[in-house]
């Protein structure tokens, strides 16, 4: 019943267009300076932020950070923009797969953007989900000024098979560097720069981040 329940909620989820946010009240939202109000979180279906299927880490609660910024300055539309970016992250190494949760959401200057990409189970990975992967999902793209904007939450899983639970919270640095990296190295996508979204949750006593440090890494896509 639970799967059942799931897969309606991501259903529903990637039939919505972007929704617009009448009120942020108890949404955590980052103001970069020349950048768009930024959701500090990945957003589940239901708008709450995502605690990596209820991971506990360290006695914590695991919340899941936004870590990347995409910014394309070529497309010449929004689904050129999907399209480029998704071309691009298969050629970093990073094309899309299934085996992993989806239906999330993202928030930027108002608006609540669906995951992609959209498939019923699919992240953005660098492997199998049977084996530790990075894994990410990407919002957007936001029009602002002559360019799209896109977040991203990216996170490292270490799978082995005789633990309980076998999928377990690696790493969010190591997901957003080793992504954004290939990225530069492979694609139009080049690193220009990092953002402090104020996202490190370090003395709550209930949430924890991990080992990330509140940085966002922005990538950059020209003409």
């Amino acid at each position: 019943m639970k799967q059942i329940r799931l897969c309606l909620l991501i259903v529903c989820a990637l039939m919505m267009d972007p929704q617009p946010i009448q009120a942020q009240q108890g949404m955590d939202v980052a103001a970069p300076e020349g950048l768009p109000a930024i959701g500090k979180w990945m957003l589940t279906a239901q708008g709450v932020p995502s605690d990596w299927l209820g991971e506990i880490y360290r006695g914590k609660n695991l919340r899941e950070p936004i870590n990347v910024i995409l910014i394309d300055e070529g497309a010449s539309s929004a689904e050129d923009a999907k399209a480029r970016l998704i071309a691009a992250a298969a050629r970093a190494g990073y094309p899309v797969r299934f085996g992993h949760s989806a239906g999330y959401q993202g928030f930027i200057d108002g608006t609540l953007y669906p995951q992609l990409p959209q498939g019923r189970d699919d992240a953005f990975s660098n492997d199998i989900f049977e084996v530790s992967n990075n894994h990410g999902r990407i919002f957007g793209p936001h029009v602002f000024g002559q360019v799209y904007l896109f977040t991203g939450a990216f996170s490292r899983e270490e799978v082995n098979p005789f633990r309980d639970p076998p999928h377990q919270y690696g790493s969010f640095n190591r997901a957003r560097d080793d992504f954004t990296q290939r990225l530069d190295r492979s694609t139009v996508y080049k690193v220009s720069g990092f953002v402090n979204l104020g996202n490190a949750l370090t003395d709550d006593p209930k949430l924890t981040t991990g080992d990330h440090d509140g940085m966002a890494v922005v990538v950059r896509a020209g003409h």
